[in-house]
């Protein structure tokens, strides 16, 4: 009983939409109605700008980590983990924007600061070096995904490696589309970094 109302906070934390928020509080717009119309911080980024779209993936990680905390906080005996893959359903299928909504990236990446803040930081490292390199968002992202699965399994920690795996298909999942344009040549690359 417990994990079911854990998840349904987890999920409803998770379904706040950052971008559609900030998109239209601040600049009067849909952020589903421009640029890939995704609910996540890239596309946040090339629609509104950088301002916006760091608001935006902050956000989102903190979705991901306040679905941690409320679990240690109130209800420590709950894997934290199996609540927190419940906030990025949310994200990604958020009941409060019908449902569309970002690539699962940033408020994965927020479970995982709630659970091992040290996984986070190899994340969010590998995440920079990697669009540094590479100059796609979403291929840094699914690499990064891939990092943290190898980074678990160096932890020797299974409920990670279990989860890390997850959430890295999930990921992989998402850019489905991001790797067709990848492969042809299509797929846009950052200029600011």
């Amino acid at each position: 009983m417990d994990y079911i109302l854990f998840a349904i906070i987890a999920y409803l934390l998770g379904s706040i939409p950052s971008a559609l928020i900030i998109g239209k509080l601040f600049y009067q717009i849909d952020i589903r109605e421009h640029g890939s119309g995704n609910l996540g911080g890239t596309n946040t980024f090339r629609v509104l700008g950088i301002k916006a779209g760091l608001i935006v993936s902050i956000l989102d990680i903190l979705k991901g980590t306040a679905a941690i905390v409320v679990v240690l906080l109130l209800a420590p005996s709950l894997e934290p983990l199996i609540v927190g893959a419940f906030a990025v359903l949310g994200h990604t299928y958020p009941i409060f924007a019908k449902f569309r909504g970002g690539k699962a990236v940033a408020t994965s990446g927020g479970v995982l600061l709630g659970v091992n803040p040290l996984l986070f930081l190899v994340l969010v490292l590998s995440f920079f070096t990697f669009l540094k390199l590479f100059k796609y968002v979403s291929l840094a992202s699914m690499i990064a995904g891939i990092v943290a699965v190898i980074t678990s399994i160096i932890m020797q920690d299974i409920g990670l490696i279990i989860v890390t795996l997850l959430l890295a298909i999930f990921v992989i999942y998402r850019h489905r589309t991001n790797i067709t344009r990848i492969k042809n040549k299509t797929e846009p690359k950052i200029t600011w970094m």
